[in-house]
């Protein structure tokens, strides 16, 4: 069964390279670029899994997670988040609001899913059998 995953970034550029980063594992995705969608699309999909960029217009990253984790449907969903900036100040504003990890960008593949394998397990893609 496929783990829905939400990215909530105002890049779509990232959304795509986040996409196939999950190239190999069975994955729906669903998206939003600011954190104003990124609560509606997270009430109305409820994920498995959050990836969210801190600095977007509308709502950041940062007040989109306070309000999940004020939500007693949402407080649960891991969330990774995305910053250009790893300063101690945000790591420990980030940590205090319950992330369970973050990535700075840029980022290569193989960094966002080695913290996503941390903290689920994710169905990989059957091969299609030779004909």
């Amino acid at each position: 069964m496929s783990q829905k995953i939400l990215t909530v970034d105002d890049s779509k550029t990232i959304r795509l390279i986040i996409q196939r980063a999950f190239r190999d594992c069975e994955c729906l995705f669903f998206e939003a670029a600011n954190g104003e969608e990124g609560l509606a699309a997270a009430a109305r999909e409820i994920p498995a899994l959050i990836i969210l960029d801190i600095t977007m217009p509308v709502m950041d990253g940062v007040t989109m997670l306070t309000k999940l984790r004020q939500s007693p449907e949402l407080k649960d969903i891991p969330v990774i988040m995305l910053t250009a900036e790893s300063s101690r100040k945000t790591v420990d504003c980030i940590t205090q609001l319950g992330v369970r990890d973050y990535i700075t960008k840029p980022f290569k593949d193989g960094q966002l899913m080695d913290k996503v394998n941390r903290i689920m397990q994710l169905p990989q893609r059957v091969a299609a059998p030779a004909a």
